[in-house]
């Protein structure tokens, strides 16, 4: 009997594994600034160091996956020259000028996808898009929120007298707020159909007869909706955000509908700069970002995940320094009437060697190298370390299939 199993067993068809499709979209983060020169911080770290082991083949460069792949959308701020990269997924799939060119960075979306090679039997296929400087409110505006509209804070500002930040021609300005509105999520949903409609193209492994499942949706961006105090004013208040929040919301919604899949799983990265101990409206927008997960009809299949753990606390608190360098070196040059270096008589020999002597003092040389081990970019853009970036694209990938499901 038993050898009759074993042969009705063999005999059995095998249960078709469809392609699993991944999607990826959001602005400068989820294209990732972090340079491949700062892998060797995350094995600093006794916590990190098995995440560096799994990024790394044997002889040290960055490993390639075994059954994922990506096709990644991206292009100018403007939207112009956007191009395709495509190919097995490895590292070099972060920010990039030329969409077909590996620029040496990373974003989430490498240990993302060595996540998904590892827990999952089936191909994955990832499609990324991600152009930096983009809004929810106006370029990814979902179509179900309706056109772009000024609030009350804006047309008495806009309408009122010449001012910093006021618009020199109102009609033109308009115009290009039109043109604007949704064109980002228009180019994300077209890119995605555009690949779903011939996945072979970029996944070899794909078979026609199993089909694809897609199975998932990570949402990162809000930095510029963050700091954008017209469209969300009153700092500092309760719900300045709440306008986030139901644009989120028409956005998952709508990206279910163009995208035929109801159900889909979607993560949403939560705006993490800052880290820990970020200011008042950070941390406002934070909650704003997270409120859709908690709605009702969102239950079980929208996941909010926090990336503000994932900020390096070290490299912070040495970007501040930095950033009084900075200042410094502003003063040191600005001519404005109320500074007392107005009427300086300092040569630029004499700021150069005074701003040289002033960043000796702030920061070390241990921070120094401390910084240039981990970092290779900006605070809105997690200071640019791929610890950081590391840490999200696995939180991402285990908010959609599970912690238990993961290979060691």
């Amino acid at each position: 009997m038993k050898h009759i199993l074993a042969l009705l067993l063999i005999a059995a068809p095998l249960q078709a594994a469809p392609l699993k499709v991944f999607i990826l979209a959001g602005q400068s983060n989820m294209e990732g600034h972090a340079k491949i020169e700062t892998f060797d911080y995350i094995g600093d770290d006794p916590a990190t160091a098995p995440l560096l082991k799994m990024m790394r083949a044997d002889k040290g460069e960055p490993r390639v996956c075994d059954h994922t792949w990506i096709s990644y959308l991206t292009g100018k701020y403007d939207g112009s020259a956007n191009g395709e990269g495509t190919g097995k997924l490895t590292a070099g799939y972060g920010a990039r000028d030329d969409a077909m060119k590996s620029n040496g960075k990373i974003g989430p979306e490498f240990t993302f996808g060595l996540t998904m090679d590892a827990a999952l039997k089936e191909p994955v296929l990832i499609i990324k898009t991600a152009w930096g400087g983009r809004s929810l409110n106006t370029e990814f505006r979902p179509p179900s929120a309706g056109p772009y509209e000024l609030n009350d804070y804006q047309k008495k500002l806009y309408y009122g007298p010449p001012g910093h930040g006021v618009p020199k021609d109102m009609n033109q300005w308009l115009e290009e707020k039109k043109r604007e509105t949704g064109r980002f999520y228009r180019y994300m949903v077209e890119h995605v159909k555009h690949v779903l409609a011939d996945p072979k193209r970029v996944c070899p492994a794909y078979d026609a007869k199993d089909g694809y499942e897609i199975a998932g949706f990570v949402w990162l961006q809000g930095f510029n909706d963050m700091v954008d105090g017209h469209t969300y004013p009153d700092r500092g208040k309760p719900g300045r955000f709440a306008v986030y929040s139901d644009l989120l919301a028409h956005f998952i919604r709508d990206v279910r509908k163009d995208l035929g899949a109801p159900k889909m799983p979607f993560v949403i990265g939560v705006m993490g700069v800052g880290g820990l101990k970020a200011e008042k409206d950070t941390v406002a927008f934070r909650e704003a970002m997270t409120a859709p997960a908690l709605m009702p009809e969102f239950k079980g299949n929208v996941f909010a995940v926090p990336t503000a753990p994932f900020w390096s606390e070290e490299l912070g608190a040495i970007d501040d320094k930095r950033a009084q360098v900075r200042q410094m070196g502003h003063y040191l040059n600005s001519k404005h009437k109320d500074h007392a270096n107005a009427d300086s008589h300092m040569t630029e020999a004499e700021k150069r060697e005074y701003l040289k002597n002033y960043e000796a003092k702030l920061i070390s040389p241990a921070e120094e190298a401390l910084w240039k081990r981990g970092a290779s970019n900006a605070g809105y853009h997690y200071l640019g370390c791929a610890k950081t970036f590391a840490l999200m694209g696995k939180a991402f990938a285990e908010a959609l299939i599970g912690p238990s499901q993961l290979q060691n």
